[in-house]
């Protein structure tokens, strides 16, 4: 069947098909996310979504053309969310439907109102392509920061499936790869006009072949240096998240860590990292769990886990901070790090005073944030920019500003929230591009998986595979010199965008 007729067909349909058929194309193409990451389905997926402003009769069918498209994108994207409320099943399940799809609705409104702007636009359907590209992105940059933020699955995570067209992000980020991916997979929707099929394969096959073209030369000059003298031991304890937290379980939980760690080859190693809360004890206060803790310490080494910690007896106000800490041989904390980025729901409840629920996590305090990213001085090791869980997720969130360039990034996290499941591997992606970005190697400790350690051009080194128990043993891949998206940020991006914003203005008259 042609585009043509599809289109007419596609336009043809009104009112309830009409939106269930945007539903599905979104929900569809979210199979070209990690794990499955079926590309192709962008590509039958976007034309449709372009199509309908030609149907769109009024505002309100603008809105709902980006709106319907992306709850469906979003709903399947973010399913894994459901997992973790099944945790605890009897005191939050009644939560999954407005955690999936309510969240998804809120996101998707996002791009509602950016296909009403180009609407409003009255542009011809050339100008639409990078109209809508720019659209997208922005509203994808402002999902990012906008209540606190949620830039989870941009659309330049796709290209998960290719490390050769990521590299991208490490001149544009990953908003000019959403850019650029959004330009790509709107193209085909011209191939519905007649006169359109060179600028068709020039953005929908063309530029994906220059972007792996550059990646491929950017990784051949990139062999993979490592840093003499550190040897990193990961544990992967792959604790049931049930159990995390249970009276009768936690101490058994670190002894567990603690034989891992010690488990053959544990003489070779000079770090050991343990992930997000691996520790249920305040170890900065309790010298006994600490103690035990410094068993998995290396002869001159360091553990790195994650535990929580909180305000000693007597201070007020009281507070908890969910924390990064380096314990020495000697049973001391060399080094805390409090997480800064913290989860709604689930680390604090926004509107406490207003909302009648509880945080999703242990507890019945919200969790306090810290400070501000840091370069992590840690003794024997480079400079570390730590990350714990959910602030992988965040672009230009790795180096602090007016601090040393980190070394590396230490990437600690608890994904046993989301069983097995698409999220995990969603997860890695993510913080595969924050190396990608900053040209900075990566280790990454999950409690049920997916461990890895990263090189500064993204490629996975070593894993430990979602779900499986055992250690991970692996050299520090060397960082790379500054990229021009860790120099700049998003002002390479934001020239993008003002390229995409006067290409459609140029462009404006063109069908």
């Amino acid at each position: 069947m042609s585009p043509e007729i599809l289109k007419r067909r596609f336009c043809a349909l009104a009112g309830w098909r009409r939106r269930l058929a945007l539903v599905l194309l979104g929900a569809a193409a979210a199979l070209s996310l990690p794990p499955t990451l079926v590309l192709p389905a962008l590509f039958l997926a976007f034309p449709p979504l372009a199509w309908s402003l030609d149907a769109a009769a009024t505002r309100r069918a603008a809105f709902g053309a980006g709106f319907w498209w992306f709850t469906g994108w979003f709903a399947v994207g973010l399913y894994w969310i459901s997992i973790a409320l099944l945790t605890d099943a009897a005191k939050f399940g009644w939560m999954i439907p407005f955690a999936v799809f309510g969240l998804s609705a809120v996101l998707a409104a996002f791009f509602g109102l950016a296909t009403l702007g180009v609407h409003l636009c009255r542009l011809g359907r050339v100008a639409r392509v990078p109209a809508l590209a720019a659209a997208f992105t922005l509203s994808e940059w402002l999902r990012s920061w906008v209540m606190t933020g949620l830039p989870w699955n941009p659309m330049g995570s796709v290209w998960d499936i290719s490390l050769a067209v990521s590299q991208f992000g490490a001149f544009g980020g990953i908003w000019g790869l959403s850019l650029l991916t959004y330009l790509m997979v709107l193209a085909p929707a011209l191939l519905a006009a007649p006169g359109h099929r060179r600028a068709v394969a020039v953005l929908a096959l063309g530029l994906p072949a220059l972007l792996w073209a550059g990646g491929m030369l950017r990784l051949s000059q990139n062999p993979g240096a490592v840093v003499a003298d550190v040897r990193l031991r990961i544990v992967q304890a792959a604790v049931a998240q049930g159990n995390k937290w249970k009276d009768d379980q936690r101490e058994a939980n670190l002894r567990d860590h603690v034989a891992l760690t010690r488990g053959p080859g544990f003489e070779q190693a000079t770090t050991v990292i343990w992930p997000e809360t691996a520790v249920s004890y305040f170890l900065d206060l309790d010298r006994l769990h600490r103690e035990m803790a410094a068993a998995a310490v290396p002869p001159g080494g360091l553990l790195l886990t994650g535990a929580p910690r909180i305000t000693p007896k007597g201070v007020e106000p009281f507070q908890i901070w969910n924390s990064l800490m380096a314990v020495t041989g000697d049973a001391e904390i060399a080094a805390v790090y409090d997480k800064v980025h913290l989860v709604p729901f689930g680390e604090y409840v926004p509107l406490r005073g207003i909302l009648p629920i509880a945080k999703i996590t242990h507890g019945g305090t919200d969790f306090s944030a810290g400070p501000g990213p840091v370069a992590l001085d840690l003794p024997g090791l480079p400079p570390a920019a730590p990350l714990i869980c959910y602030e992988a997720i965040f672009p230009t969130a790795v180096v602090a500003s007016g601090q040393p360039r980190p070394g590396w990034i230490l990437n600690v996290t608890n994904d046993g929230w989301f069983g097995i499941s698409s999220g995990p591997h969603q997860h890695l992606a993510a913080s595969r591009m924050r190396s990608i970005e900053e040209g900075l190697p990566q280790a990454r400790a999950a409690n049920t998986g997916i461990s890895a350690v990263i090189d500064p051009a993204g490629r996975v080194i070593a894993r430990l595979p979602l779900g499986e128990r055992g250690v991970l043993d692996a050299p520090l891949p060397q960082a790379l010199p500054p990229t021009l998206y860790g120099r700049f940020g998003n002002v390479i991006p934001g020239i993008l965008l003002l390229f995409a914003g006067l290409a459609a203005f140029f462009l404006r008259r063109l069908n």
